[in-house]
């Protein structure tokens, strides 16, 4: 009898081994996003892009069931190494995905290159991620700062713009994007005689715009998003500054932006990764499926989102779902042409997307596409050794 029941007992323990094996756990996927404060709406349109993805392919990727675990990264630098540790350590995270912020973004870059976690980045266009931070298992779904920036430099020095002022919060974000403006608009014939830059997330504007008035450039150019955006764009119409100087900017000043801005944001043109109108049958179903699933229309932050939720599945569908394979997970994605509603785009060795860069200009509520920008453009990556 105590030889039977011996038996049966290994029996069970191998056919639960074998069930075990069968059927592995979840992915843990730690969403470490922005909920409160000036970038909240960002964050929770990419994460509503992120979950859409993944109910759309039934709740799985490369065969396991995703698990979410959420973190408000208060958009604070100084808090953002500990927040990636606590995820990794302490929740015991596969995938860490986030954020919005560049400074948060460059730290959880840090902490998930120190640890070989997995990093997708739906948002933080720092240079570095995909520069000297550069690594086999840190990827981004979005841009860099310099692609836009680059874009609309070399825009406004084709509608023959030659004096131009950039202003922008004092932070990486605000000064990268600067700088991608300004190397493209002094290449082509331009000069930039001003740079003018506010703490962040400060939005008190009347001195400089008064300096801007003093100046009398041709254009302006500005990088500010969410709540700073709203607050410039009325600010600038109000001063009378937008019936003599056009200003134009990176998307974001834009995007998720125009039902606050209202009509002082009409015509304004920015150069972004995404817009509105793009009309193609894979943006419409993203549109529909979107509106349908959060009762509202999703922009750039929610198309950044569902990518970095579909590049997870082509590198889990990769390795079988075995996320220590970062090597192949990386492989396949530098393979990859992702199937964005922006429309499709590659990963360059730098895990960056190489990707067309719209002209818009607003129109109503939309951000209309006015023409390409720059084809397929690619960050320089600089100081990547990877």
């Amino acid at each position: 009898m105590k030889k039977t029941y011996i038996g049966m007992f290994a029996a069970t323990a191998l056919a639960s081994t074998v069930t075990f094996a069968q059927a592995p756990g979840k992915v843990k996927v730690g969403l470490m996003l922005p909920a409160t404060g000036t970038y909240a709406a960002l964050g929770t349109a990419i994460e509503n892009g992120f979950r859409l993805y993944v109910d759309e392919q039934g709740g799985k990727l490369g065969g396991r069931e995703i698990e979410f675990v959420k973190l408000d990264d208060e958009s604070d630098p100084s808090k953002a190494t500990d927040n990636a540790k606590k995820l990794i350590k302490r929740d015991n995270v596969d995938v860490l995905v986030g954020t919005v912020h560049s400074g948060v973004a460059m730290a959880m870059a840090k902490v998930a290159k120190d640890t070989g976690t997995l990093l997708i980045v739906p948002n933080a266009g720092a240079d570095a991620v995909t520069g000297p931070m550069c690594a086999q298992n840190i990827f981004r779904s979005s841009f860099s700062n310099w692609q836009p920036g680059f874009a609309m430099g070399e825009a406004a020095a084709k509608k023959g713009y030659k004096k131009a002022v950039t202003i922008t919060w004092k932070y990486a974000a605000g000064q990268e994007s600067i700088n991608g403006f300004k190397e493209a608009f002094e290449k082509n014939g331009g000069k930039v005689t001003d740079d003018l830059q506010v703490p962040f997330p400060n939005v008190e504007f009347q001195a400089l715009l008064t300096q801007i008035a003093a100046s009398k450039p041709d254009v302006v150019y500005t990088f500010f998003a969410g709540g700073g955006a709203v607050k410039f764009v009325k600010d600038y119409a109000s001063s009378g500054l937008k019936a003599t100087i056009p200003l134009v900017g990176a998307g974001f000043l834009t995007d998720g932006t125009l039902d606050a801005q209202g009509a002082d944001a009409e015509g304004i043109q920015t150069t972004l990764h995404y817009a509105d109108s793009l009309g193609t049958p894979r943006d419409n179903a993203f549109r529909l499926a979107y509106a349908k699933a959060f009762k509202s229309q999703p922009d750039v932050y929610a198309v950044q989102g569902y990518d970095a939720a579909q590049m997870l599945g082509i590198g889990l569908t990769a390795v079988n779902g075995d996320v220590s394979k970062k090597a192949e997970f990386a492989a396949a994605l530098e393979k990859a042409k992702i199937d964005s509603p922006r429309g499709a785009f590659t990963l360059s060795k730098a895990h960056n997307p190489i990707q067309d860069i719209y002209l818009r200009q607003v129109s109503g509520k939309e951000n209309k596409v006015v023409g390409i920008a720059s084809k397929a453009l690619a960050d320089p990556a600089r100081g990547c050794r990877m």
